[in-house]
């Protein structure tokens, strides 16, 4: 800290009282420390340029500049402009051009030169939907307008239908052949469907279309846009999936869309997590799924979407697709007892004799009975996860270990007694 500066200020106002006049006040309000006040150490963002560089100083550069930077209408600019504006708007554009300056735009006027600066200065006759506002290029909505009854939809139809027949042409004495080739030559019927479907008129007194924050429907039949986006649809599918959402399934698993129908699809878990952001809380839902066709098959499916919906589609696409064949025993149970571990949770599965029937916990019950399971005890001595539990189910029924290439491994004949010696009975 530094005290000899205020010290001084302080003396001077006292001992040369009467020698000289004392110091402004201003000149004794001094920091009582040695670094810069906050004003002299900030810097400017932008480097500043002087009017000396860029020659400024005198009144002939700064007319040579503004010409330059602003200048005028050629005499070729106003021909064009004048085949485009009529005469009045021609004037007020001259008036315009008059009233500005280009010696104040260039002494007072800011031009910005960095990326983001918007594309044009004065040319306002093109819309950048980015950074201008869409225009209006209807009338507001006449609010005593309503609805149409139906003799007026009716009466509003046929005359639009009546628009479309010529009438430089005498249809009275003409074969019916021939009308309808005259027809078929002189309307376009595809462009007054596609002006009808996006601009109908469904209101009486509404005087023509109007600015709504409702965006135009595309319509049906367009012209050049007709079957571009209509699903791909097989004869063979029967009629039962005309919106194409098991196509690509189709084409991945070789299966018809009847027995992609026939498949028995089941949600087990769901999970629902809301992510914080700046922008609020985004809910997103995470579906797992199983897949069977109750014969020895069986498949698992995750999916995760915003929507509840297209999540649980895609979890039980997946399920069907990732479907595969689980070995049974008498297609009623499995071979011996099976056992899987994923993460905390293990799943112990044993055989059972005919009668036992499905003892297991809700989500293992979906999964036996999905896949053709008759008699079976499952336990989970440890976690009960839901998601680890149904993965640990279908690993244990995919780990069955075959029986044939156990007797193959050790060189032995595989037979089952009690088919051999019992008949095939169990009591």
């Amino acid at each position: 800290m530094s005290v000899a500066r205020p010290t001084r200020c302080l003396l001077s106002r006292r001992l040369a009282a009467a020698a000289k006049p004392a110091a402004p006040a201003s000149q004794c309000h001094a920091p009582f420390h040695s670094s810069a006040q906050l004003a002299g150490r900030r810097k400017p963002r932008f480097k500043s340029i002087r009017a000396e560089e860029i020659g400024l100083t005198t009144p002939e550069k700064i007319e040579e500049y503004g010409n330059k930077v602003f200048p005028r209408y050629t005499p070729e600019e106003l021909e064009v402009l004048r085949k485009r504006y009529t005469g009045k708007q021609m004037a007020a554009l001259e008036a315009g051009e008059a009233a500005i300056d280009p010696k104040d735009l260039t002494i007072q006027g800011r031009l910005r030169r960095d990326p983001y600066r918007i594309p044009y200065i004065d040319d306002f006759s093109k819309i950048y939907p980015i950074i201008d506002k869409r225009p209006k290029v209807h009338h507001p909505p006449n609010p005593f307008a309503r609805f149409m009854t139906e003799e007026e939809d009716v009466a509003d139809l046929t005359r639009r239908l009546e628009a479309l027949i010529p009438k430089d042409v005498n249809f009275e004495n003409l074969p019916q052949e021939e009308v309808e080739k005259i027809l078929d030559q002189r309307i376009d019927f595809p462009l007054e469907e596609a002006k009808y479907f996006l601009e109908p008129e469904t209101l009486a007194g509404a005087h023509g279309p109007s600015n709504s924050a409702v965006a135009p429907a595309l319509g049906k039949k367009l012209a050049g846009v007709e079957g571009m986006y209509k699903p791909p649809i097989d004869p063979a599918d029967e009629g039962k999936d005309d919106q194409g959402i098991y196509q690509d399934l189709k084409r991945r698993t070789g299966l018809s869309v009847r027995d992609i129908l026939d498949i028995n699809s089941k949600i087990l878990v769901t999970r629902v997590v809301h992510n914080q952001t700046r922008l609020g809380k985004i809910r997103s839902t995470w579906i797992l799924a199983i897949a069977g066709n109750g014969d020895g098959r069986l498949g698992i499916g995750e999916a995760k979407s915003v929507e509840m919906a297209v999540a649980r589609q895609k979890a039980k696409l997946l399920a069907i697709q990732n479907m595969q064949p689980i070995r049974r025993y008498e297609d009623r149970t499995i071979y011996g007892n099976v056992k899987a571990k994923v993460g905390a949770t293990i799943v112990q599965i044993e055989a059972r004799p005919p009668g036992f029937g499905l003892r297991a916990s809700h989500r293992l019950f979906e999964i036996f009975r999905s896949v053709g399971i008759r008699d079976i005890a499952a336990k989970m001595p440890r976690g009960r996860n839901p998601m680890n539990s149904v993965k640990a189910c279908v690993q244990a029924l995919q780990s069955q270990r075959d029986p044939e290439e156990l007797a193959a491994g050790m060189g032995r004949k595989f037979v089952d007694l009690r088919k051999v010696y019992y008949g095939g009975n169990v009591h």
